[in-house]
């Protein structure tokens, strides 16, 4: 292996590193690897620029869209307002969440399902009276495992066949390629998850005091001006407040704990509350309150009507990770101001000004109507949930399902490509309505979109190199070169990087690699490109490592740890099991 391959590799090492600490977007790291690479001359410009005109790429974003017509069209709330019922255990309600999330998954991008579930969910728990912390893991793990049903399941897929087709010339998979590992993968696997998970997850029904999902702190301050000046708490109306609490009053450097119904409220007091979202929601509408305010900046309380409330929640990425709320700025940053903060379910105590943020945290912001357009394309957020969403075009659910029963026969039947039946159906969800061109732009993940493309000039600079065949040659001399070993390395390689980067990264890291051990063994590409699939998908252990543990991860309640105690065997035993299934239906026998 000459420089150039020497070069790709210790890039490619210090991709990992920068992506593993989180400081920076995996879409900027990628991006200025591929600019390294092709300044240095590498690869060329259009082996650079290749991965934007993969057919895997396009057809990721075509269902993006056909997943957000399905979300807006109000498709999924039809499944789940026939299916979630009254359950009779905890068991039971897993049950009725795993299965048709899972097939859901099958078919759509998990992230959006998961993303329509929570609410649903969170006020199913709070009417069958099961804490949503046994429930919200096990919506995460039943959409990780639907993800692996078909080809269009999870963004992975589509994207490790757009790069197996590119640097092989084959024709690539079909959408049902996958099933026949990935169907006895999934129900082996929620199986057991229904079977263990009930008894190890976590009971945090009891913190949450007010029947909500996730406690808020919230603080806000009594308007100079307002008409609440000289009124006690009693008058005001603030100890009548349905499902929040008034827990202290901070007036001019002290605190009053405890506060009497009879205590008088002075201009510019800052009045801490804990409760649920929609009972701040109900607070701020009083007149007299407006947000507190912890920088120099004004706050937005003018023009009332052009504000609107959203849940975010932080990502492991964010840039204000380590600060505190004061230190900040969100109105300087985003252009919105934090109203609460819930981190693990529960209320965070102290000043609103002084809490440091951490990932996973769930704020309660307001801002303006165009902030979720924009932060929709930020990885600062992983989860914004507008609380004056629009209302969902009911009319055309069924619509919807159609359109994507129609993508997936054509597909299937062979009528079109992958590609072009992911267009069209796109191209049906817009022009029939089920999802406006706006809501479309919006389900677009543009960094997701940056990492794929930019990875795949990576690969492509590892595959030409030499790079590849250099890691492909160690990881055969682990193996001996026995196929079964070898897929059973592969599958757990890509499975710890998938923890400490995108799923779709080490994905596209691995493919050359892969492909170049099967060169050198002689044997099907098939049953190792499809180990990459489903352990980049696979990814239970953390709430890092896929975006739909994070974010179930505040919805939940969850610490860390509880991911780690349920996801740690579950990546374990679903590697195993996945291994032993490849072995059986490609007929690899365990013995060399």
């Amino acid at each position: 292996m000459d420089w150039q391959g020497w070069f790709a590799l210790s890039l490619a090492g210090v991709a990992l590193l920068l992506m593993s600490v989180g400081r920076f977007g995996p879409h900027l790291v990628m991006m200025g690897v591929l600019v390294v690479l092709s300044a240095s001359g590498i690869i060329t410009a259009d082996q650079a620029l290749a991965g934007f005109s993969n057919s895997g790429l396009i057809t990721v974003v075509a269902m993006f869209v056909v997943a957000a017509g399905i979300h807006h069209s109000g498709g999924v709330d039809l499944i789940v307002n026939h299916l979630l019922r009254s359950p009779r255990s905890v068991r039971s309600a897993q049950a009725r969440i795993a299965l048709p999330v899972a097939l859901l998954s099958g078919f759509l991008n998990n992230t959006p399902v998961v993303a329509t579930m929570i609410p649903a969910i969170h006020a199913w728990s709070r009417k069958i009276g099961i804490a949503p912390s046994k429930l919200m893991i096990p919506l995460s793990y039943s959409a990780i495992l639907g993800g692996t049903l078909t080809l269009i399941g999870t963004s992975t897929n589509l994207v490790v066949n757009g790069q197996y087709q590119q640097l092989t010339g084959e024709a690539g998979f079909s959408i049902f390629s996958i099933t026949a590992v990935g169907l006895p993968v999934a129900i082996i696997g929620l199986a057991a998850m229904l079977l263990l998970l009930p008894r190890f997850l976590p009971d945090r029904k009891d913190q949450q005091k007010f029947g909500s999902m996730r406690e808020f702190t919230l603080e806000v301050a009594v308007a100079f001006d307002g008409p609440l000046v000289g009124k006690s708490v009693g008058e005001a109306g603030l100890r009548e407040l349905e499902r929040l609490y008034l827990v202290e009053i901070e007036r001019d450097g002290s605190v009053v704990t405890a506060v009497p119904s009879e205590e008088r409220l002075q201009g510019g007091d800052r009045l801490v509350f804990a409760g649920d979202t929609q009972a701040i929601s109900d607070l701020l509408r009083i007149n007299g309150i407006v947000p507190s305010v912890h920088d120099d900046e004004p706050s937005l309380s003018k023009d009332r009507a052009e504000r609107r409330l959203v849940e975010a929640a932080l990502s492991p990425q964010s840039e204000v990770l380590g600060l505190t709320i004061r230190d900040a700025r969100f109105r300087d940053r985003y252009g919105a101001v934090v109203l609460a903060v819930a981190r693990g379910g529960e209320r965070v105590s102290g000043n609103l000004g002084n809490i440091r943020l951490k990932p996973g945290d769930v704020l309660l912001l307001e801002a303006r109507p165009a902030f979720v357009t924009r932060q929709r394309y930020n990885k600062d957020f992983l989860l914004i949930n507008d609380l004056e969403t629009e209302t969902p075009r009911h009319d055309r659910a069924w619509l919807s399902w159609a359109i994507l029963l129609v993508l997936v026969g054509a597909a299937a039947g062979g009528l079109l490509s992958m590609l072009n039946a992911a267009l069209m159906g796109a191209a049906l969800m817009i022009l029939s309505g089920c999802c406006s061109v706006g809501q479309a732009q919006k389900a677009v993940d543009v960094p997701v979109m940056l990492t794929i493309a930019a990875a795949f000039a990576l690969g492509a600079a590892l595959e030409q190199t030499g790079a590849a065949g250099y890691v492909a040659e160690g990881i055969l001399g682990v193996s001996s070169g026995h196929p079964l070993l070898t897929i059973l390395l592969v599958y757990f390689t890509v499975s710890v990087l998938t923890e400490v980067i995108t799923n779709n990264a080490a994905a596209v890291l691995v493919i050359p690699v892969v492909l170049s051990m099967t060169t050198s063994l002689g044997v099907p590409a098939e049953p190792f490109v499809i180990a990459v699939m489903m352990a980049a998908s696979a990814s239970f252990a953390t709430p890092l490592g896929y975006q739909t543990n994070m974010m179930v991860f505040g919805p939940g309640g969850y610490r860390f740890s509880d991911f780690v105690k349920v996801g740690v065997p579950m990546n374990l035993f679903i590697g195993l099991l996945t291994v032993a299934v490849i072995s059986v239906v490609y007929g690899i026998s365990p013995v060399a």
